[in-house]
């Protein structure tokens, strides 16, 4: 799901990807938003209010706001060059920026109830969140080659809008890629969408222990691959005793 890149990625990798973490991402921006009333996900919306706060001169807003945008600009910015510097095929490029970002989940599910609606502390818990999902969203595009991106829906309702239209077109070619390509768009979607439902009525029961479910989730992506790979290899070994003892005893 993580470790193939290029030519070794097919579809279903990326499949996988998209359910796992748009439903990670989908809680995030929900239970942001009860914890810190902030859409932690919402690049466009936060540069719309940006602009809103320097319409009417209120500074203070303006300073926030753009440190949450340079924030997300820079949580993609240190995945990326883990993906760069380390090799986009080697595991430790994806380790350290799902890592990072457990270890902030964690640090607002712990510290979250300490939250006070100052100032200051919106600007951390929200600014760490929006930082977050910048790496995610960064490494999830790497890794999909662009395919995949789990922290915002615009660009997918635009593009399954797209797509649905070519499926109608009789002059369409590739019937069965864009098929392929609505069913992925309809994943993340319902994903993301199921993810912020999740997050919503668990922070309501839950409240900030909410963040520990996207921990678990991203620790079940982290070792998913080699888990899976390790299991077949015993599997293998396993039957592999089996077969020579029946071709001995032929």
């Amino acid at each position: 799901m993580l470790r193939h890149i290029g030519r070794k990625r097919n579809y279903k990798h990326n499949v996988r990807l998209a359910a796992l973490l748009c439903f990670v991402a989908g809680i995030v921006n929900a239970a942001g938003f009860f914890g810190f009333a902030v859409l932690t996900t919402n690049v466009t919306g936060h540069a719309a209010l940006l602009a809103q706060k320097l319409a009417v001169g209120d500074l203070r807003a303006v300073r926030m706001v753009s440190l949450w945008l340079l924030l997300f600009l820079a949580g993609a910015f240190f995945s990326s060059f883990c993906t760069g510097k380390i090799g986009r095929t080697r595991r430790f490029s994806y380790t350290i920026p799902i890592v990072l970002e457990m270890m902030i989940l964690t640090a607002v599910a712990y510290l979250g109830p300490l939250y006070d609606h100052s100032v200051v502390r919106t600007e951390l818990f929200a600014g760490s969140l929006l930082f977050a999902m910048g790496m995610q969203n960064a490494l999830v595009s790497n890794i999909s080659g662009n395919v995949v991106r789990t922290t915002h829906l615009t660009g997918m309702f635009t593009d399954l809008g797209i797509d649905l239209y070519t499926l109608t077109d009789k002059e369409a070619i590739n019937r069965v890629g864009v098929r392929r390509r609505i069913a992925l768009r309809l994943v993340i979607i319902s994903f993301f969408l199921g993810g912020a439902i999740a997050g919503g009525y668990m922070f309501i029961h839950y409240h900030y222990d909410t963040f520990y479910l996207p921990v678990a989730l991203l620790l079940i992506a982290l070792f998913y691959d080699a888990f899976r790979i390790r299991l077949a290899k015993a599997m293998h070994r396993f039957k592999q005793p089996t077969t020579n003892n029946e071709t001995f005893h032929h």
